[in-house]
């Protein structure tokens, strides 16, 4: 059984409600109950705002007050949907050849086929979910200052400070030109663009990089400076695409700063073998030696942090046809989720058996985590057809010694979910370097490739030479290492492959051998609701 740590404890503990009276900083439209925990119950002390700060953490994670469902902290969506994790799954994977899914929600076939509309339910969740934590981190900040003279809740206002950060980061990204709000307020905000938004988020994180903890110096599930380095590294490489600038030097000075922190890639797997990614997505990589490679990270419990969003929803929702859910420490699988060829192709280097048809069916890349029985390559039919496309196992609820995790009933996962992970910075160096950002080098650069590709082969044999070393190797790369982990939309558009027919996938732009499509939907939609109720907003273009 997984031991909780103390994150997950203060989540659980503290009511998963509002903590002010009023909550329009991005012009929520779904209400929230207001009145459950006020801000005199939360800041009466240090020991009370250390709770508070666990709030901030499990509105990315949880979905409500009871659970997976029953007192949502966002009405008029679905609870389970609306989780955090689960929506950047929806908006940066599911409209990118990283995945298809078989239901028919409303809404739903139209983020794969790339055809949404401002009112789209899925792409609206997420704006309500990250306009709440930008809220929730506002009342905290606002109320934790009549304490900061206590040094470990100073410590918490930047905590609160990153995890606002972090929430416009995802806004920068997908939806664009968004109000900057860092105060409670019933007024409505003037909106601002992108340029701001960029420029608002790198100066919160270079201005609290030194008020967070030292690296490694906080408990398990909560930010160090290390991820304000990590955060900002992310936002250089994306500058260039946000906002017209060429910040490639400084995202290598802030991915060599990560880098040289006390976090470590994970190498050697809990038994000693070589290779130890797959640890990285098992129920106990609080602790199986993963957790040492996670700079940002969401936890999970079976028993004490339930959501039908998190890895719960990773780990159900790819179980189908003829898989054994058991397998994966759960109790079923909602056959949903599956992979398109064209993430399977980015392994063929690596392919070393094929069935009878010359399908791959295992690989020396042991990130190539597929299940093919049953399953065809070529996908014929999204629609209430699991059998077509590859299922991913990359999650799952077995722990690194093969035991099931908590929740004996098998419906929600103990497994934490990396939102940001020391490879990633090893890749952003890598694509920094390529791009001509000075402060790196490229035999470096290639330097972190291998070490990747080393804990994926077990050995050098998938080893590459800096000549090799270009930046559609480094897209491939990101695919074969992030997979569903939450960044593909985000890599394609910065390499020009979401909208263009440079790069196709299956039904892409909705028609089985993939189209072009407008680019304007590089950007979402700003929710149709909230556009009518702020005149002060206008709808990012072509919607």
């Amino acid at each position: 059984m997984k031991t909780i740590n103390l994150i997950k404890k203060l989540m659980l503990a503290l009511p998963i409600t509002l903590l002010v009276s009023c909550h329009d900083d991005l012009d929520q439209d779904p209400k929230i109950d207001p009145n459950n925990f006020t801000e005199n119950d939360v800041f009466a002390n240090a020991d009370e705002a250390r709770g508070a700060i666990a709030k901030l953490y499990a509105s990315l994670a949880l979905t409500g007050q009871e659970g997976p469902s029953g007192k949502p902290d966002i009405t008029s969506i679905d609870e389970g949907t609306s989780q955090y994790s689960r929506m950047l799954f929806n908006l940066n994977e599911l409209t990118t050849d990283n995945a298809v899914v078989s239901w028919g929600d409303p809404g739903l076939p139209d983020l794969h086929a790339m055809n949404w509309e401002a009112g789209n339910i899925f792409t609206t969740a997420m704006y309500y979910r990250l306009a709440q934590e930008v809220s929730f981190c506002n009342s905290f900040i606002n109320n934790a200052e009549s304490l900061s003279d206590n040094s470990e809740v100073g410590y918490y206002i930047a905590e609160a400070r990153f995890l606002r950060a972090f929430a416009y980061y995802n806004l920068i990204d997908l939806y664009a030109n968004i109000p900057i709000v860092t105060e409670v307020s019933t007024a409505l905000p003037a909106q601002n663009s992108r340029e701001e938004v960029f420029d608002f988020v790198e100066s919160e994180l270079l201005d609290i990089q030194d008020q967070l903890k030292e690296s490694g110096a906080n408990e398990y599930g909560r930010v160090d400076r290390v991820a304000a380095w990590a955060l900002l590294s992310k936002l250089y490489l994306n500058a260039e695409t946000w906002v017209n600038e060429d910040r490639y030097t400084d995202a290598i000075a802030y991915a060599q700063q990560t880098i040289n922190s006390s976090y470590a890639i994970n190498t050697t797997d809990a038994n000693g073998n070589g290779s130890a990614y797959d640890e990285l997505f098992l129920a106990d990589n609080n602790s199986n030696g993963a957790q040492k490679e996670f700079i940002f990270v969401l936890n999970f419990d079976g028993n004490n942090s339930r959501t039908y969003g998190g890895t719960s929803f990773l780990v159900h929702a790819a179980i189908g046809g003829s898989m054994t859910a058991s397998d994966y420490g759960v109790n079923g699988g909602w056959e949903g989720l599956r992979t398109t060829k064209a993430l399977v192709s980015k392994f063929d280097y690596a392919i070393t058996e094929t069935d009878e048809d010359g399908n791959p069916i295992a690989w020396s890349d042991r990130r190539a985590m597929f299940y093919t029985d049953g399953q065809n390559l070529e996908i014929n039919t999204i629609a209430n057809t699991f059998s077509d496309g590859y299922a991913v196992v990359k999650f799952s609820n077995i722990d690194s010694q093969g035991n099931s995790g908590s929740d004996e009933a098998g419906n929600f996962t103990d497994t934490d979910l990396p939102l940001i992970r020391l490879a990633d910075i090893y890749l952003v160096y890598a694509e920094a370097v390529t791009r001509g950002g000075s402060g790196g080098d490229l035999q470096t650069a290639t330097n972190y490739i291998n070490e990747l590709r080393e804990r994926a082969f077990g050995n050098n044999t998938g080893n590459i030479s800096s000549s090799d070393v270009n930046l559609d190797l480094i897209l491939n790369e990101r695919a074969r290492e992030l997979y569903w982990e939450g960044q593909r939309r985000t890599d394609l558009i910065r390499f020009n492959k979401f909208t263009s027919a440079n790069y196709l996938w299956p039904f892409k732009g909705g028609i089985r051998p993939g189209t072009s499509v407008s680019e304007y939907r590089e950007i979402f939609p700003l929710p149709s609701n909230i556009i009518s109720i702020n005149p002060n907003l206008t709808q990012n273009s072509g919607y």
